[in-house]
């Protein structure tokens, strides 16, 4: 791959990866509730899960998910579920322990976090908009994807690694009085934000 595109792709990976979105809003607020080790099964399930899709779409498959009788149960499915995510984060207010967390938000685990990367819209996207660009490119799709694959993983990784870093470091502040209840809450209004538009986005598909 031409180091002209590569740098391309590393702008765009460095604009995406650490925007604001449901995954780093969860991977901090796991962080500032558990502590980086709460958040480190969640953190490694993004790169992952997010990994899996760009292979699925760069092989045709994640056409699929882009018929008008199959996007719009999975963006209403995914504006559900990141409902149900913004409710739990609005709700805990006192800080886990390092092994934190039975139910709720303190479940969203390595497994759960791999399953909701194929919930995503913004993942869907990322890796619809990259296989396109920087992947299917004049048959070369193993060689890209060789290349591509590991860089985005790392970007994956390090942008949640990194918010959750941030949210760890704020619990001995957050201890106190109702900080971590209004930090929970404020990034349960971005991540409830992001679900209504991704239920908005299905429903006006139907």
């Amino acid at each position: 791959m031409p180091s002209t595109e590569i740098l391309a792709l590393l702008v765009y990976a460095s604009a995406m990866a650490f925007s604001p979105g449901p995954n780093t809003t969860l991977s901090a607020a796991l962080g500032a509730s558990g502590g980086v080790c709460n958040a480190l099964p969640f953190v490694v399930s993004v790169p992952v899960g997010w990994s899996c899709i760009l292979v699925l779409w760069s092989l045709g498959l994640g056409a699929v998910a882009a018929r008008a009788e199959v996007r719009p149960a999975l963006q209403v499915g995914a504006g559900v579920y990141m409902l149900y995510l913004a409710y739990a984060l609005s709700r805990r207010s006192v800080l886990a322990g390092v092994r934190a967390g039975v139910g709720g938000l303190g479940s969203v685990g390595f497994w759960k976090g791999v399953a909701l990367q194929f919930v995503n819209g913004k993942a869907w996207l990322n890796a619809a908009t990259i296989s396109a660009t920087w992947v299917a490119v004049n048959g070369e799709t193993a060689e890209r994807l060789a290349t591509v694959l590991p860089l985005m993983a790392c970007f994956g990784l390090s942008s949640n690694l990194l918010y959750a870093v941030v949210g760890s470091a704020l619990r001995q502040w957050l201890a106190h009085g109702q900080r971590l209840r209004n930090f929970n809450r404020t990034l349960a209004v971005f991540l409830a934000a992001t679900a209504l538009w991704v239920l908005a986005q299905g429903l006006q598909l139907r």
